[in-house]
C-alpha cells in the first residue's frame, strides 16, 4: 500500500520535528483540509491561513500593498510575501502558499489553472514557483493545486533530512 500525500508529509514533519502552517487563496484551504483529513495531524499542522482577498493577504500575511500593485495578486513575488507571512505569523518551521486562478475565466497573461506557488522555510530563501495546470476547471485545478504543494512541503522535508 502507497501512503498519500499528506500522511507521507506528516511522517516526515513528524520524524523531523517540524511543525507546517499553510497560506492560501485560490485553494481556499484545501490544503489545510488535506493535511487534518489524517488523524495525528494536530503533532506538526500549526495553522492555515485562508486569504482569498487582496485585503486579507495584506491583514494576515503582510503582503505588501506594493507587492501586490505591482505584480497582481497571482505573482511569484506575492507567493512568496505569503509563506513569508505565514511562516512569521505561526509556530511553523515551514510554510507553503497558493495564488492562482483556478477558473473560470483568466486572461492573456494570466490564465486559467495558473497557480503561483511559495515554500518558505527557517534558515532558508524562500522559494516560489508557477505552474500552468491549463483550463481543466476549478475543481481540477484545485485539486492539482493541493498535490502539487504537498509535493513542495513532502521535497522540503526530504531535503531537510
Amino acid at each position: 500500500m502507497t501512503l498519500g500525500p499528506a500522511t507521507t508529509l506528516l511522517e516526515l514533519a513528524r520524524a523531523r520535528g517540524v511543525m507546517i502552517a499553510t497560506a492560501e487563496s485560490c485553494t481556499g484551504g484545501l490544503i489545510a483540509g488535506a493535511i487534518t483529513d489524517v488523524a495525528g495531524s494536530s503533532d506538526v499542522f500549526d495553522r492555515g491561513f485562508v486569504t482569498y482577498s487582496n485585503a486579507a493577504k495584506t491583514q494576515m500575511l503582510n503582503v505588501r500593498a506594493a507587492t501586490l500593485a505591482a505584480h497582481g495578486a497571482v505573482s511569484e513575488q506575492v507567493a512568496a510575501e505569503m509563506a513569508e507571512g505565514a511562516l512569521a505569523r505561526s509556530d511553523a518551521a515551514l510554510a507553503v502558499s497558493v495564488t492562482g486562478i483556478a477558473g473560470p475565466g483568466g486572461s492573456e497573461h494570466k490564465p486559467e489553472g495558473r497557480v503561483c506557488f511559495g515554500l518558505a522555510r527557517d534558515g532558508a530563501p524562500t522559494r516560489s514557483e508557477t505552474v500552468d495546470f491549463g483550463a481543466l476547471g476549478r475543481g481540477n485545478v484545485r485539486r492539482a493545486t493541493v498535490e502539487h504543494a504537498l509535493g513542495l512541503l513532502v521535497a522540503a522535508l526530504r531535503d531537510m533530512g
